[in-house]
């Protein structure tokens, strides 16, 4: 399974595996990672999952949806060029290894 690198506020990471199909949202759930508070359960409508990531993997993960995209511009912590909505991240082989870093509060 892919790994998957959670690195809160404070710098401390968590790596975990998440399952191929499933979102780096639903990985940071299912293994009770802090900071993600995805109070929508993953249908792009509420922010509470927003990460930023490595500008080197925009490519592997292609650009944000138009529903993302608008959602992005009501996060908590401010939109930067990195920012992305995890539960619209779906986990595949490419993005074993991607690090996600999360802004101190998603509400």
């Amino acid at each position: 399974m892919p790994k998957i690198t959670y690195v809160a506020a404070d710098r401390s990471e968590r790596t975990v595996e998440v399952a191929r199909g499933t979102s780096v949202m639903r990985g940071a759930i299912a293994h009770d990672v802090d900071g993600i508070v995805a109070e929508c359960g993953g249908n792009a409508q509420c922010g509470t999952c927003h990460v930023y990531v490595a500008q080197d993997r925009a490519a592997v993960l292609g650009p944000p949806a138009p529903d993302e995209d608008e959602m992005l511009d009501f996060t908590a912590c401010p939109r930067r060029p990195d920012s992305r909505l995890s539960c619209q991240l779906t986990v595949t082989d490419a993005l074993d290894g991607l690090v996600v870093h999360l802004p101190e509060r998603q509400q």
